[in-house]
């Protein structure tokens, strides 16, 4: 399936169930003991530099219809709104869970916790998918870095289910919506670079959830009224996200919250790289440790792209994966 334009590989079949009693040390023992499977699924030449998976396991969560791991071309995410809306669809179609009339929720057990979906159906034709993410918080508001290439850059870091470091790209002397891509990739790079080097980063609760997972540049806009505004999100090793990015919408919803420029029922919009357009909402305010914090609903449209069967022939030196860029 994608998501405007991210793809998600939904693997049902073929990768042993891991070891471990919860969802994180699943995901630990697929890290440290399976890893393979990751390449051989996310790497050439079944993939490419820039897909995304995700390995449906059984839940242990008491609420849940499912749980899944995320994967891509570093390793394992934490959260991920544009496959909780690929597999909110996915679960009712392929009878995961019982489709209803007019819109269905789906409870999917992350890593970063419980998220609820709700698909909407109509004339049996599943569609548009919103979410409720996990609290989301300010962690860092005009926190400075020092770079290479810009000096002192002011950035702020929010927790959407992942961490990201946020900041307007015209601070770079870039545009979103008319820099090159691999300019905008590059920038977002060294400033992950730096703040993985200069800012300690750790979770009140989970300590796994502890790490800064992308950088998303912006048009300095909110999207809150008139045009929506656009980012690019890049993520794991250079990765760039097609779609607006939900826990990066959820972010960035969390840090314009912590600012007071928005509130409760305020909606703003977001637009990719591929002009897909991702809505968040505040829906409630709520605290994760010591920290403010707000649940958001984002919404969007995955779409199917088909069906695919993989397989390893003895003696291929490179049908184990690889990348060449």
């Amino acid at each position: 399936m994608h998501t405007g334009g991210e793809p998600l590989r939904i693997i049902t079949d073929g990768i042993p169930v891991p070891k471990g009693r919860t969802l994180l040390e699943k995901r630990a023992y697929l890290r440290d003991h399976d890893d393979q499977y990751r390449r051989f699924l996310m790497f050439e030449p079944r993939g490419h530099k820039d897909m995304y998976g995700a390995l449906l396991v059984p839940h242990d969560h008491p609420d849940a219809d499912l749980a899944v791991i995320f994967m891509h071309n570093e390793g394992y995410s934490t959260m991920c709104g544009h496959a909780i809306m690929a597999l909110g669809r996915f679960a009712l179609d392929y009878g995961l869970v019982v489709k209803g009339d007019g819109e269905t929720k789906v409870k999917i057990q992350c890593p970063c916790g419980l998220v609820r979906a709700y698909v909407a159906t109509e004339n049996g034709v599943t569609g548009a998918v919103r979410f409720e993410s996990v609290p989301a918080y300010s962690y860092k508001l005009g926190q400075f870095v020092e770079t290479v290439d810009y000096g002192p850059v002011e950035l702020d870091i929010g927790y959407g289910g992942a961490f990201y470091a946020i900041l307007d790209a015209a601070t770079l002397g870039l545009d979103v919506r008319s820099s090159r891509t691999q300019d905008l990739v590059t920038a977002a790079t060294q400033i992950s670079e730096a703040v993985k080097a200069q800012v300690s980063i750790t979770h009140p609760e989970e300590p796994e959830l502890g790490y800064l997972y992308g950088t998303i540049l912006t048009d300095g806009g909110l999207g809150h009224a008139g045009s929506p505004s656009a980012n690019i999100c890049v993520f794991a090793d250079k990765q760039v996200d097609r779609s607006p990015t939900g826990s990066g919408v959820t972010a960035r919803m969390a840090l314009a919250a912590a600012r007071k420029k928005i509130g409760i029922g305020d909606t703003c919009r977001f637009e990719s790289v591929t002009g897909a357009i991702f809505t968040g909402k505040i829906l409630s305010q709520t605290k994760v440790g010591p920290y403010k914090a707000v649940t958001v609903e984002v919404a969007g449209r995955a779409h199917y792209s088909g069906t695919a069967e993989f397989t390893f022939e003895d003696g291929d030196p490179l049908g184990g994966g690889f990348l060449l860029r």
